[in-house]
Parts: C-alpha cells; sequence; structure tokens
C-alpha cells in the first residue's frame, strides 16, 4: 500500500493559518489523481475527501516581510524651560499652549515690551552693548542678526567681540520691532532656545509679577516624533537609523519614520507590542515558527504580549505634516522582523503536511496534479517561501476553493 494524500476537506493543522493546511496521510487508493478546470481553476479534490472543491493560485516570485507592531504616541521633540529675565511689573501678553515660536518672533511680554525669541544653546545673561567684555553670547546674538537679515556676512563678522557693525544691526532690528532704538540689547529683551519652540504649557498667568529666574512656560521643538515602549526581549530588532512605517491615528494612512533613538534604561510597564516577532524562517508549528502553527504568527499579531519591561524608542517621521499637530494621539509602529527577497512562494493554503514529515504541494500541469515535496522559509501574512524540485514562478498550485 503506497501513500497517497487525502484532501481531509481542508483540515486545520495546529492552529494554521487562515485556510489551514491539507493533510496528506497513507491509505487506500481512493481516485486517480486531481482535476482542474483550466477556464475556472476549481475542480474536485481526489481521493478519500473527493467531495472537496480546490483552486488554484500561482507560484509567485516575491519579497516577504515580517512585522512587528508597537503601540506608540505622537508627541514633539525635546523639552525645554523658558525663564524670564526682563524686569518689571506684570505679564502683558502670555502664548497659547500649542502655539509655535519662530526666530524673531514674540514670545511673551513685559509691561509692554516684547521678549523675542532667537536661537542658541546659551541663555541670556547680561546687557550686551558696544564696548562689553568678549563673550560667546556676542557671538550667538550676531549670527541672530544675520540670520534675520539685519546684516550680511560681509558687514558682520560673527565674532566674541561687540563691534560697531554689532550695535547698527541692533539698531537696524530694534526699529524694526518697534521698541526704543539704543543699539544696547538689555537683559531679558531676549529668549535663547534651540530652534523653533512649541508651548506645552504656561507657568504664569496674565497679569503675574514677573520674577527674574523664574520660569514663564514649558516648550518643546515643533519637530514631531514617535514615541514607543518597545519589549526589552525585542530590542534586538531595532537600531538607530533604522527605517519603520508608523500608522497614523485614523488608522488607514502610513508614513515612513526613522529611529533615532533608543533608551539605554528599561522601564517596568506592560508591553506595548501586539505580538512575538516571527525569528525567521522554519518549519510550520514547530518551536520559534513563523508560521501557521504554535510556534507564533508570521506577522507577529498573535496576540497581546504579557507585562515586562521595555524601553523606549523614539521615531522621526519623514513627513512631518502627516502628524497634524497631534499631540499625545496613539499610532502604531511597524517594525521589521525578518524579511526575504525575491523568492517563491504560495498561499499557506497550499501546503500539504506529509504524514512522514514535511510538506509538499499540488502542481498542476497539463490539467494533471502532482506532489511536490517543498522546503518552507519565512511565512509573512498569507504567503510562504518555499523551494522544491521543478517549482518556478509562474507555475500554479492547489489551494482549497474559498
Amino acid at each position: 500500500m503506497r501513500a497517497r494524500w487525502l484532501a481531509a476537506a481542508g483540515t486545520v493543522v495546529a492552529g494554521g493559518a487562515a485556510a489551514g493546511l491539507i493533510v496528506a496521510t497513507s491509505g487506500p487508493a481512493a481516485g486517480s489523481g486531481h482535476a482542474a478546470s483550466g477556464s475556472s481553476g476549481t475542480g474536485q479534490a481526489s481521493g478519500a475527501g473527493g467531495g472537496s472543491r480546490v483552486a488554484t493560485a500561482p507560484v509567485v516570485r516575491t519579497d516577504l516581510t515580517n512585522t512587528v507592531q508597537v503601540s506608540g504616541a505622537l508627541g514633539f521633540a525635546g523639552s525645554y524651560t523658558i525663564a524670564n529675565q526682563m524686569p518689571g511689573a506684570a505679564y502683558t501678553a502670555l502664548p497659547p499652549p500649542g502655539q509655535v515660536v519662530r526666530r524673531g518672533h514674540r514670545l511673551y511680554e513685559v509691561d509692554g515690551s516684547p521678549v523675542i525669541l532667537l536661537y542658541g544653546p546659551r541663555p541670556e545673561w547680561r546687557d550686551l552693548f558696544l564696548g562689553v567684555t568678549p563673550g560667546p553670547d556676542v557671538a550667538q546674538l550676531d549670527a541672530n542678526l544675520i540670520a534675520l537679515g539685519y546684516a550680511t556676512p560681509v558687514m558682520l563678522t560673527v565674532s566674541d567681540t561687540f563691534t560697531a557693525a554689532t550695535s547698527f544691526a541692533v539698531q537696524r532690528w530694534q526699529a524694526a520691532l518697534g521698541v526704543t532704538v539704543t543699539g544696547v540689547v538689555p537683559a531679558g529683551q531676549v529668549a535663547y532656545a534651540p530652534g523653533p519652540v512649541r508651548v506645552a504649557s504656561l507657568d504664569v498667568t496674565l497679569g503675574a509679577a514677573p520674577q527674574p529666574g523664574a520660569a514663564v512656560l514649558a516648550a518643546t521643538s515643533a519637530r514631531p516624533v514617535v514615541s514607543a515602549e518597545l519589549p526589552v526581549g525585542q530590542e534586538y530588532l531595532v537600531r538607530r537609523g533604522e527605517r519603520v512605517t508608523v500608522t497614523l491615528p485614523d488608522g488607514t494612512r502610513t508614513v515612513p519614520g526613522v529611529i533615532t533613538a533608543i533608551s539605554r534604561v528599561a522601564s517596568g510597564g506592560s508591553s506595548g507590542g501586539t505580538g512575538p516577532p516571527s525569528p525567521g524562517p522554519s518549519a510550520p508549528g514547530g518551536p520559534g515558527s513563523g508560521g501557521p502553527g504554535p510556534g507564533g504568527s508570521g506577522s507577529g499579531e498573535s496576540g497581546t504580549a504579557g507585562s515586562g519591561d521595555t524601553v523606549e524608542v523614539t521615531v522621526r517621521l519623514a513627513h512631518p505634516r502627516a502628524a497634524g499637530g497631534l499631540d499625545q494621539a496613539p499610532v502604531t509602529v511597524n517594525i521589521v522582523s525578518a524579511q526575504s527577497g525575491g523568492v517563491l512562494a504560495v498561499p499557506i493554503s497550499a501546503l500539504v503536511a506529509l504524514a512522514g514529515g514535511g510538506y509538499a504541494v499540488q502542481v498542476i500541469t497539463g490539467g494533471t496534479a502532482h506532489l511536490t515535496g517543498v522546503r518552507t522559509g519565512l511565512f509573512s501574512s498569507s504567503l510562504v517561501q518555499v523551494a522544491g524540485p521543478g517549482l518556478r514562478a509562474g507555475l500554479r498550485v492547489e489551494v482549497p476553493a474559498p
């Protein structure tokens, strides 16, 4: 008695994928082969399960990818505190939370006098005027005056010395602001930040008395980023500079991104991943398998990971405008866990599980079917990587009819 395959009505093997696997067993002959309709691609399965209808699907050459999905939130990079240095009786203007302020624009106001945002790493701490002791804060002011167009690099050389050219540029700037033109920048007239700031919250109220050195507001940069908590067991999947995709809050749009930071310190809490990663090619159902069995899900979506330590991963969006100014909105970060390029693949449901172990597919040629043994590789969504004698792109294999 030789081995024959039985359709077994599309029997699912140990939690298999959508359409299941067909099981091949030993048994008495029950038909001479498979018939396939050239027009519809469907036919009757032979053997003991002769009443089962089958269809065909092509062998394709394609790229397969598995992803791990991690929950995250849209936010903004950086965190800054703006401290007041201007004396006065009251705050007369404050920016609303969410407003983005750029170089040369008013950040807030004391006694009707604007405090202007300039870019730089050093806070303002003294009056700047012709003859002041040289220092890097003067060079920082020079660079901003040139960037704002009140001087050119030919007219004003950026240096630690407050020159007559610096004074002239300051006067032009003050005239444009509508404040008293003195050529002197008093402490408190400007506030420095590394770049454009987005107001996160206010620490003072309108009419409150300004206190030198006291915080006025908390701010972030205007650059949207995504923060995600990745289970430490999946940290090996990511590195700085790696490309990922981010599914936006509407659940339909996906934008590319790049990992810019990975925390070195783990924190306790619930895992943000939606499933274990596929560690790579292996037989379906085996330990560590990405295939349709108890070993795991090829798409990394088989279930919710348990609680455990996580590391924070920061992602910069390739198209910042796609964030739409949202803050703390939920997103999903899609991280590639395994991929194979230019491989032969068939639907997972085309696999025939052999009674003696291993897998095969029913290849249709000239209206007849023959069983061909295959080696499986990466499982990804509905497709599986296969290799076997005579397999090539364009051949058709049997699958259960829908």
